[in-house]
């Protein structure tokens, strides 16, 4: 039996197999718009045979963008362009998700392959930026602006609205970014979080944010619909965020009707050294798993079907989060499924290409 191909059902929701397309920045909308390139981009990963395909990180609000290029949720006027990628994406056998995201103090930047350089606010199509204190990602780089107690609560209420958004626009499952560097994971840690009000110094206080925009959305997204939390499992970093850490705020969101945890790390430290392998990051999906109880999504450098059968196997994480392998090969799920000797159903206009099964050849 393939275990990657094995059905998972989180409350109301039943995913056809493990295999889900992580969130991936394109850069490639106008005022938050999607357009015809995120309709193509996600809906040839359904064809493709993923179980679940979560949308790159679609900010908030526009000052929550990461560049002036990012997908936006943040009008109801994005609402019709969604629909329309969440209508392909069901009707093509996967499930639609979205992960809703606040940049911080990483925001206001140029693409990546134009340099991804912060654009000063002064300067036009940049931004002051926000966060949990006045420190710069980088060296160089404009001073965030740290958030009084309004400006918390409009964070909250742009979450909310969201969240409704995301719900109109049909999709079916939610992801709350807080991971990478921006936003949520600047409160989390320490290393960013200077403040000293309730927000700011102990555990409990960093995390206060988080848990607050787990609480307001749930006050708008139904119970039965999937709600996930991705986490930098450790900052690699002394004195920063841990895996420990991770494990401890994976209980308490688990308490507050979190489905999983979709485990990665890094992103908030300038020349933290990561250690990169096949699968560096399992560990961690494997830690929090066991010591919380809760479902874990493993993600990084998994690149073949055996090794992401074999992380379901030996029950190290629930789902396989896929990034560049998808980028590289859309149709990675019905490869996989013929490399691990499972049938699984093509779309109809494919079938002239299904590969003979192992048995008969």
């Amino acid at each position: 039996m393939a275990h990657l191909f094995s059905p998972l059902r989180i409350k109301n929701v039943e995913l056809k197999n493990r295999i889900v397309v992580s969130p991936m920045c394109e850069y490639s909308a106008e005022d938050g718009f999607a357009n015809d390139w995120h309709l193509i981009h996600l809906g040839s990963r359904a064809i493709g045979g993923a179980g679940l395909i979560i949308t790159e990180a679609a900010a908030v609000s526009a000052e929550g963008r990461i560049t002036f290029a990012d997908l936006g949720i943040y009008r109801d006027e994005h609402i019709e362009k969604l629909k329309r990628i969440t209508d392909f994406i069901h009707a093509n056998g996967a499930i639609a998700g979205i992960q809703l995201a606040h940049a911080g103090r990483k925001a206001s930047h140029v693409e990546p392959w134009n340099g991804g350089k912060q654009i000063p606010s002064t300067q036009p199509k940049g931004w002051q930026t926000l966060a949990p204190s006045a420190i710069p990602f980088a060296e160089g780089e404009e001073a965030p602006l740290a958030l009084d107690k309004t400006g918390i609560e409009k964070i909250k209420a742009d979450f909310k609205a969201a969240t409704k958004r995301a719900l109109a626009s049909g999709f079916k499952l939610i992801e709350l970014h807080g991971a990478h560097g921006y936003l949520i994971h600047q409160f989390l840690s320490p290393i960013s979080n200077q403040r000293t009000d309730e927000y700011g110094g102990s555990f409990d206080n960093r995390i206060r944010l988080l848990l607050e925009v787990v609480e307001t959305v749930k006050e708008v997204w139904p119970e039965e619909n999937p709600l996930f939390v991705r986490l930098s499992s450790t900052e690699w970093t002394e004195g920063g965020w841990t895996a420990d850490d991770s494990v401890a705020l994976a209980k308490i969101l688990k308490d507050k009707g979190v489905d999983l945890i979709d485990c990665s790390s890094g992103g908030n430290v300038v020349g933290a050294r990561i250690p990169l392998k096949p699968g560096y990051q399992v560990e961690f999906a494997e830690k929090i798993k066991k010591e919380s109880s809760i479902l874990t999504g493993a993600v990084g450098l998994i690149t073949t079907a055996y090794q992401a059968d074999e992380i379901i196997q030996e029950g190290e994480a629930d789902l396989i989060f896929l990034a560049r392998e998808m980028l590289r090969d859309p149709h990675f799920p019905l490869r996989a499924a013929h490399e691990l000797g499972h049938e699984v159903k093509w779309p109809v206009q494919y079938e002239r290409a299904k590969w003979p099964s192992l048995e008969k050849r």
